[in-house]
């Protein structure tokens, strides 16, 4: 059976999260980090989010627009599950789906308007920066939380690992910290996840790491110790030639 629709964007998410690598696994993980979802014509009026303003969560349907050309598989490997088994894809939150669908839940904390354009301020999200939202509507407590359900395999919120940080990482973080607020709580939160494939982490794994957050590289390694970040610096395209 085929559906005839025409789907498009109403809005775009902007994240501190440049790269697929190193985003929040699930919403809600890192929950104090700020977005926008900018909403674009001919969506970006008031009218289309008023009595938004009373509802304290959002939900957010968005694309995969990365993973849309490599289209979707059958059975997945999840990362909770170290890689190792398969899963059917609708038996988990994979990114490679037939439609490239996703669906995340956020914190809604204003609503502004400025030359035109119309922006809900979030956070909690874990969305790549530019995704396309392509529906939002409002988080419904009564029925959307549901609290005896039953997680499978993700009943549990995932085990963090200890982030520290070497002299010349901190003092970057200390000289960029009045543009960046919040960098290296951000910069832990992120990779307490240890975003790195399920099968580097049961071995030892000597390789250079790097999570772009805003327009920063930040170089990590995986040590016995938990994680350690030995560097940033400005993402390529904001260096000087």
């Amino acid at each position: 059976m085929q559906f005839h629709s025409r789907i498009e964007a109403v809005a775009v998410c902007h994240t501190p999260y440049k790269q697929k690598f190193g985003i929040p696994r699930q919403p809600g993980l890192v929950d104090f980090v700020r977005g926008h979802v900018e909403l674009v014509p001919p969506y970006n009026h008031l009218d289309a989010v008023r009595g938004l303003e009373q509802y304290s969560h959002l939900w957010l349907l968005f694309s995969f627009h990365q993973n849309l050309a490599q289209g979707w598989k059958t059975t997945v490997r999840p990362p909770r599950l170290g890689g190792n088994e398969k899963l059917g894809v609708f038996a988990t939150r994979s990114t490679f789906r037939p439609n490239g669908i996703g669906q995340s839940v956020v914190k809604l904390h204003h609503i502004h308007q400025h030359k035109g354009k119309v922006t809900l301020e979030i956070s909690g999200m874990d969305l790549l920066d530019g995704t396309p939202i392509i529906d939002i509507k409002p988080y419904i407590p009564f029925s959307d939380a549901i609290p005896h359900a039953c997680g499978g395999m993700a009943q549990d919120a995932p085990v963090q690992v200890d982030v520290h940080f070497s002299d010349k990482a901190m003092a970057h973080i200390m000289r960029l910290g009045p543009q960046y607020p919040g960098l290296q709580q951000l910069i832990v939160a992120v990779l307490a996840q240890d975003p790195r494939p399920a099968y580097k982490k049961a071995k030892e794994d000597p390789k250079r790491y790097q999570v772009a957050l805003y327009d920063l590289d930040i170089f990590w390694y995986a040590t016995p110790a938990g994680i350690e970040v030995v560097d940033l610096a400005p993402a390529p395209s904001q260096r000087r030639e």
